[in-house]
């Protein structure tokens, strides 16, 4: 069964469009099952009803005419139900529902299976028999197994063809909607620029050329420098190899002969694809179709034709001069983009950003909050080569990507982002003004950040001291550890821009998603891992050499905050103080007068909650962190798409522990801040304000949104909305609880409410 799904998929994966990837399907489906039938009926995004599209057994010409609504016909019942049904005599069943000119009138057996991704039916696999009989457990779990299988390459078929159709005598493909990450807030609403990486045959964006002459010489260059490098390659091994093994450079050359691959490759330049497109798309075809050869030795050789194709490719890109325009909107869209990348268009031609992989975590998801750039991360399902030029809408509130947008949805999205610019101006006479409630209770609002660059963007936006600054990014940015001095430098520039306003360093947190290229950490659960304390701790050489920098720079600004990641227990703390004040001892001894800075613990595990009184005693301060804290407690991999709805901070069981740690740091007489995303929620600020918290620390774009909540509402009001917001049992109820607040004090353009 293996053997035979993996063969389906890889053919399915072969598809140019929705249609062709249906029609493999139900063709393998039927012979692999044996059966007389085997339809498919996808639902419309219109409609919302289940079209016969795909089918082998049934009469064809009633393909895209025949539809059923949810709950209608055994189909329409598999769809309703999302379970599977089989019946050995489909017209005994309350729910048969006979279609007329279908052809389905002998066949008795019946098993439909639901097509679901992500939550969402996307339609039905059906397959019948003449003969009255149930279909066996075997063969329905084939069919729930596939169908499971191809549901995302489905899906991704989808949205392919939305983009891809043929404008001339068609009707405008539906609006296609695709979950990735929320990765900065806000409403982008632009022209895609496709941005590829160097040499890469599967992310090459799908260009046309009105200059094939150019595209053909320069295919045919990139051929003959890929030849002699071959050639000198063979060359210089020839008598390092044995025959045999120095044949295989002739098969290389053989492959890159004009007469095969070649004239493929020419043949779709000549069709109006640019070069890099058209090899792109002729050696991914022929690396699949070697992936699916039964042979060992013949599918191994798909590696020999990905390796030469990568090298045509880098030629061509090498050779390509020509320079990337910006339209004014410019949505930037890749794989993975880098802060390299950011940094090449204008900023005021960047309206918003989509990442394939990554998370809302992701340096680049960091930068672009910092930005203020609406960004969504880890879009998975989209067909990113395809949409060069393509008008995009991004919302960065919930992680959402809309193509080929309608002019109600086009309506929608702009009437929101006219009102997000509207606040927006709004805010900027708050920059100079304190923060503090209506009823005179003041709150520190502090910023994240992690370069010097930051400083004056946060000072600008009214920043009153750093919360956290993350001092792995210095790490990041050298191919080796940061000596003393090096950090001190750094550090020192740091404490000076904001002085006396406090700046609170984390001391190196790696680990998780987050690695150095020279200190590599490979695990297989890497966040339960050797991460933030645990790291330093077993390598005391870099935690003293970091805090010695760090209480160095500090000597006459003395506005130094010291502050442990990931601290699970009281030894921990106790250890990691003994090294600081040990690194402090030196520091006097040397002949520096600087005082002993605070110390404070990050609350990101829920141990740390469970123990937060006992680790307040010790320690100066104590900050939470909601992005791990709210990953650990909901169990939530907050860099999986998949699992993204599940991962809210406005669960019950995490507002709950912000609760708990805020109420142990009062009795102690400790500060409480909250450095997470959370913290520069507005909705959030009223439960903060609420539990007790003395200071939020956020980037930068989001200080005045906050400050303007906190400057509509009295600290008496939020106690009793945060009251009533812990009796509540989800997050939904308690985004609406909050939201409705926001509204009542005239706050509700710092949100939109969620299309479905």
């Amino acid at each position: 069964m293996l053997e035979m799904l993996r063969n389906i998929v890889q053919e399915v994966n072969l598809a140019e469009d929705l249609d062709s990837a249906l029609k493999i399907i139900v063709q393998r489906i039927r012979e692999a099952i044996g059966a007389d039938v085997c339809s498919i009926y996808m639902r419309d995004q219109r409609s919302g009803r289940y079209v016969f599209q795909a089918n082998e057994g049934l009469n064809r010409e009633q393909l895209g005419q025949i539809s059923l609504a949810a709950g209608e016909g055994l189909v329409g019942l598999v769809a309703e139900r999302e379970e599977p049904l089989n019946l050995d005599l489909a017209t005994s069943h309350a729910n048969f529902h006979p279609v007329e000119g279908i052809g389905e009138e002998p066949f008795n057996a019946f098993l439909g299976v639901p097509i679901i991704h992500q939550r969402e039916v996307l339609g039905v696999l059906v397959v019948q028999q003449k003969e009255q009989r149930r279909f066996d457990e075997s063969e329905e779990s084939f069919l729930v197994t596939i169908s499971a299988q191809l549901a995302g390459v489905v899906a991704h078929a989808r949205v392919t063809g939305s983009i891809t159709f043929d404008t001339v005598g068609s009707r405008p493909p539906d609006s296609s909607k695709v979950r990735g990450i929320a990765g900065a807030p806000g409403i982008a609403i632009g022209e895609a620029v496709v941005v590829s990486p160097v040499a890469d045959l599967y992310a090459v964006p799908d260009f046309k050329t009105s200059d094939r002459r150019s595209e053909l010489r320069a295919f045919k260059k990139a051929l003959i420098a890929v030849r002699a490098d071959i050639e000198m390659v063979a060359e210089k091994l020839e008598e390092q190899l044995n025959p045999e093994e120095h044949a295989l450079f002739d098969v290389y050359l053989r492959i890159l002969d004009d007469a095969t691959i070649g004239t493929e490759v020419a043949s779709r330049i000549k069709a109006g694809q640019w070069a890099q497109g058209a090899l792109s798309q002729v050696m991914i075809e022929h690396i699949q179709n070697f992936e699916r050869m039964e042979q060992s030795y013949l599918r191994e050789r798909a590696v020999d034709v990905r390796d030469l194709g990568t090298r045509v490719l880098a030629y061509l890109q090498a050779a390509d001069s020509r320079q990337q325009s910006y339209p004014d909107s410019s949505i930037l869209v890749g794989e993975e983009l880098t802060a390299s990348i950011l940094g090449e268009i204008p900023r005021e031609k960047l309206a918003g950003i989509i990442s394939i992989t990554g998370s809302g975590n992701s340096h680049v998801a960091i930068l672009a909050r910092a930005m203020g750039v609406p960004t969504v991360m880890g879009a998975g399902d989209l067909p990113y080569t395809r949409l060069q030029g393509r008008e995009v809408i991004i919302d960065g509130y919930y992680g959402e990507v809309y193509l080929n947008p309608d002019a109600a949805l086009r309506e929608r999205f702009a009437a929101a982002l006219a009102q997000g610019e509207e606040v927006s101006q709004d805010l900027e006479s708050l920059r100079g003004e304190i923060c503090e409630t209506l009823d005179g209770h003041r709150l520190s609002l502090w910023v994240n950040t992690g370069l010097v660059e930051d400083v004056e963007h946060a000072l600008d936006h009214g920043a009153e001291g750093v919360g956290l600054y993350r001092t792995e990014v210095t790490f990041q940015r050298l191919d080796r550890f940061p000596s003393e001095e090096e950090q001190r430098q750094i550090y020192r520039s740091q404490l000076q821009a904001f002085a006396p306003l406090p700046v609170t360093m984390r001391t190196l947190d790696i680990g998780g998603d987050k690695a150095l290229p020279y200190f590599p950490i490979k695990e297989d659960n890497p966040f339960l891992g050797w991460r933030g304390i645990r790291v330093t701790l077993d390598h005391p050489e870099i935690l003293l050499v970091q805090t010695r920098a760090m209480i160095k720079a500090s000597a006459g600004l003395d506005n130094l905050r010291i502050m442990l990641p990931m601290v699970s227990n009281l030894s921990e703390l106790e250890e990691a103080l003994e090294f600081i004040r040990r690194a402090h001892h030196e520091v006097v001894e040397e002949g520096s007068e600087v005082s002993m800075p605070p110390v404070g613990v990050m609350v990101e595990v829920p141990a740390a909650v469970y123990q937060a009184r006992e680790l307040a005693r010790l320690a100066d301060f104590l900050s939470v962190g909601s992005n791990d804290l709210t990953q650990y407690l909901l169990a939530v991999d907050r860099n999986n798409s998949r699992v993204a709805d599940l991962y809210n901070a406005f669960h019950p069981a995490v507002l709950h522990a912000l609760r708990q740690v805020a109420e142990a740091a009062r009795a102690e007489g400790r500060q409480v801040s909250i450095c997470g995303e959370l913290a520069g929620d507005p909705a959030a600020t009223v439960l903060l304000l609420g539990m007790g918290f003395n200071a939020l620390s956020m980037n930068a774009n989001s200080l005045a949104r906050v400050k303007k909540a906190v400057r509509s509402l009295s600290l008496t009001e939020a106690g009793p909305i945060m009251e009533q917001v812990m009796n509540l049992g989800n997050s939904l109820s308690v985004h609406q609880r909050l939201q409705t607040f926001l509204s009542d004090k005239g706050l509700s353009g710092f949100f939109h409410a969620p299309l479905d």
